[in-house]
């Protein structure tokens, strides 16, 4: 199972080290980390990251990065790779995205539902998986750790948690379970948002709670949604993997022989 690495103000920060594999391997500890924003940190967090050594990879649009640029750390190679472009199906978190997703879902709960299932439908599009492909060619070429974030963590970090435990051959049920663990590390925050929402609404509905919990938590119907498109449009997460992130065996070889272990 990846390791959870306390931190003063970064709730949603793993190590997917030691993960097994389905040939009986794992994955190395200290290699692969998938984390939320990095844009409010301590002086101690500013020190257990540089201490990290990573590469950091930023997978949020131009908009989430000028309204919460990461902390510059020394020591530390940033890279942008856009999932998105624009704000699509509520991949973003910016304040002004978020104020519309509320008006309309904060007392429906299934259109919600049906928004975020969208969403993860479009991690499979074109433009996505370009993303994604540039990313993994990355943790291909790396001789350094490697962190990838966007805003919680959880969507499309999530994904590219994903992507990287299926080429490396993690089971499907311990991918899933290491999805939805975000909802054991996000649990403060998303109650915080609650009730701040309340506050500013002056909504008391326990509706708006589950369509809040429905926008910001991992749902296991969201993985699900991904899977589906990705088996739609590729047949198979295998040729997922070799069509449309443009692997060769070869270097699927050369990322299993660097980041898993016996």
């Amino acid at each position: 199972m990846e390791q959870h690495i306390t931190f003063d103000k970064l709730s949603n920060t793993r190590d997917i080290g030691g993960m097994k594999t389905l040939d009986n391997r794992k994955i190395i500890p200290g290699k692969l980390f998938r984390s939320g924003h990095l844009n409010e940190v301590s002086f101690s967090d500013r020190n257990k990251l540089s201490q990290l050594g990573p590469i950091i990879i930023d997978l949020r649009t131009d908009a989430e990065r000028n309204e919460r640029p990461d902390v510059q750390i020394t020591g530390v190679k940033n890279i942008h790779i856009p999932i998105v472009d624009n704000l699509t199906a509520g991949i973003s978190r910016e304040s002004g995205s978020l104020e519309e997703l509320f008006k309309i879902f904060i007392l429906d709960p299934k259109g919600a539902n049906e928004y975020m299932r969208k969403m993860y439908k479009s991690f499979a599009s074109d433009t996505a998986v370009s993303k994604y492909a540039n990313f993994v060619k990355i943790l291909i070429q790396s001789e350094s750790p490697v962190l990838w974030h966007c805003t919680a963590g959880k969507d499309r970090a999530g994904i590219g948690a994903v992507i990287v435990e299926e080429i490396l051959g993690v089971p499907r049920e311990d991918i899933i379970s290491d999805y939805l663990r975000t909802n054991e590390f996000i649990e403060n925050d998303v109650n915080l948002v609650i009730g701040l929402v309340k506050e500013r609404t002056g909504i008391t509905d326990e509706t708006a709670d589950e369509s809040i919990w429905i926008l910001f938590g991992a749902m296991r119907d969201y993985i699900d949604s991904f899977y589906q498109a990705v088996n739609e449009k590729y047949g198979s997460i295998s040729r997922y993997i070799l069509d449309g992130l443009a692997l060769s065996g070869e270097e699927i070889k050369i990322m299993k022989n660097k980041y898993l272990t016996a």
